[in-house]
């Protein structure tokens, strides 16, 4: 059960920073004007939010019946995603990158 909790937080940390690194909206199409704007980036965070959230009940269903959670579990998690969000929204918005 330790190995499953690990694999969950690593996933959501990598998913959480996803959009950050990735110029394409969707991971898959360009945008139009070069650049991905933060409403897209903020669309893909909360898209990945529930990606790994279903994969967590999914691997919560393989041990047993899956746990009933209220708002609160959901609110912290969400809030826990954005937390692991940081590090990619410093390398985007705040650091200063050379030649640019």
């Amino acid at each position: 059960m330790g190995f499953s909790t690990t694999l969950l937080l690593v996933l959501a940390f990598a998913a959480a920073n996803l959009p950050f690194f990735s110029e394409r909206i969707l991971f898959v199409a360009r945008p139009r004007g070069g650049r991905k704007g933060f409403g897209w980036r903020l669309l893909e965070l909360s898209g990945l939010f529930f990606v790994v959230g279903g994969l967590a009940i999914l691997m919560e269903g393989r041990l047993g019946a899956p746990h009933v959670q209220g708002w609160g579990f959901y609110a912290v998690n969400a809030a826990l995603f954005v937390v692991f969000a940081y590090p990619g929204f410093v390398y985007r918005y705040l650091w200063r990158h050379r030649g640019a």
